[in-house]
């Protein structure tokens, strides 16, 4: 009998040094150090020749400053914040402002344009046309222009506070924002939550069980009562031993504006608007290309089984589209929260507008701010690349299995 090959001995000095030269030896490590060096030195060249200049100018350096009172107010805070406060809390301001604009356009740019691209496939000849419509219309407009579009020729163009457009005696809406009711905390918001959490875990983990026992066995199980009963019945549950959760602060007019409740600016307003629509038009796009991607047999094999169209396409071809779908969203994702900083046009009080604006006017730490900003956007698109290729992952392996 033959013996068994034996493995090839472990060198990992000759591992790397393959790894280095990609291939080509020591010639191309040796090119490959020396590129690396020039960077090296290029980037001390730059660091070093910035710290002269700013020496020269006499423009201090370093982050100091964000120990500094800012002295100057911001429209819109997620957490409290006053004139008094430093220049740190404006820059946390400004990212909580950032990071809701675009989840808040992420979420409707990706509802309207799934919608916009099964409409313009859908056989209805009036629908499919007003969606490719809305398409060609909005992705050929530049954003700046529907922004300014929304917030000087639709809110502006809204009544007073004292002539709101009344939803349902509620909430508001008026050149001035919408003004809508505020929750307040309660004792019994804390239990509120995590039975909301665990009837989430314990659903998910029902669903998730149901889900394998048919993959292995093919016995189905109905576990939507019991997650039904989860989802309602251990907040109700909550509700009854501890009281409700939160309280209704509601607006009322006093005078020549409302008080109390809470106030969606216009500036917020236009800005999520223009974001959503304009990027769902993109991302329609990138839907119905995966969509077509899809052999066409597929879609009748669903047929054949019986299938409406709509489960056809819920269950079988766009998690198979998703794969195709996923780089391009992704992208589009990245592209929403970079346009965000548009929001300076309008006087949003982004990460942008308050930060790397008015506290680099009044500070003049250039470097620093314009440094901090770059770090921030940067973290934020790679962390928004992580979870969808982590997505686009558990995809492709699903479909796999």
């Amino acid at each position: 009998m033959a013996a068994a090959p034996r493995p090839p001995p472990f060198r990992p000095l000759a591992r790397l040094s393959r790894i280095l030269s990609g291939g080509t030896g020591w010639k191309g490590m040796v090119g490959q150090v020396v590129f690396a060096a020039l960077l090296a030195w290029l980037a001390y060249d730059i660091v070093t020749n910035a710290q002269a200049n700013l020496q020269a100018q006499r423009v201090a350096s370093g982050f100091g400053f964000l120990s500094s009172s800012a002295g100057f107010g911001v429209s819109q805070a997620l957490i409290s914040y006053s004139e008094a406060d430093t220049y740190f809390r404006v820059f946390e301001v400004g990212l909580l402002n950032t990071l809701l604009v675009s989840a808040i356009g992420i979420v409707f740019a990706t509802v309207i344009g799934f919608a916009v691209a099964i409409a313009r496939l859908s056989p209805n000849w009036l629908l499919a046309r007003l969606a490719a419509g809305y398409v060609e219309v909005i992705r050929n407009l530049p954003l700046l222009f529907q922004l300014l579009f929304w917030y000087l020729a639709v809110l502006a163009a809204l009544p007073n506070p004292r002539q709101s457009l009344s939803v349902f005696g509620i909430a508001f809406l008026n050149n001035r924002g919408f003004v809508v009711p505020q929750m307040l905390a309660e004792p019994g918001a804390r239990v509120f939550l995590v039975a909301i959490a665990v009837a989430i875990v314990a659903s998910l983990a029902m669903v998730i069980v149901a889900r394998r026992r048919l993959y292995r066995r093919g016995e189905r199980l109905r576990v939507w009562p019991f997650v039904l009963v989860l989802l309602i019945g251990l907040p109700l549950l909550s509700i009854v031993l501890f009281g409700a959760p939160v309280r209704f602060d509601m607006p009322v007019l006093r005078g020549f504006n409302f008080a109390g409740g809470m106030r969606i600016t216009p500036e917020l307003v236009a800005l999520a608007i223009s974001l959503s629509t304009y990027t769902a038009a993109f991302i329609a796009e990138v839907v119905r290309g995966g969509l077509l991607a899809v052999p066409k047999g597929q879609t009748e094999a669903g047929a054949s089984l019986g299938l409406s169209r709509g489960a056809i396409l819920r269950l079988v071809i766009i998690p198979q589209a998703m794969r195709v779908i996923l780089p391009p969203l992704t992208n589009q994702y990245l592209n929403l929260i970079k346009n965000s900083s548009l929001a300076v046009a309008i006087g949003y009080p982004d990460l942008f507008s308050v930060f790397a604006g008015t506290a680099l006017s009044q500070t003049g730490q250039a470097v620093e701010i314009i440094a901090m900003t770059m770090a921030v956007y940067l973290a934020i698109s790679l962390v928004t690349s992580a979870i969808m290729n982590f997505y686009g992952w558990r995809i492709d392996r699903s479909l796999r299995a």
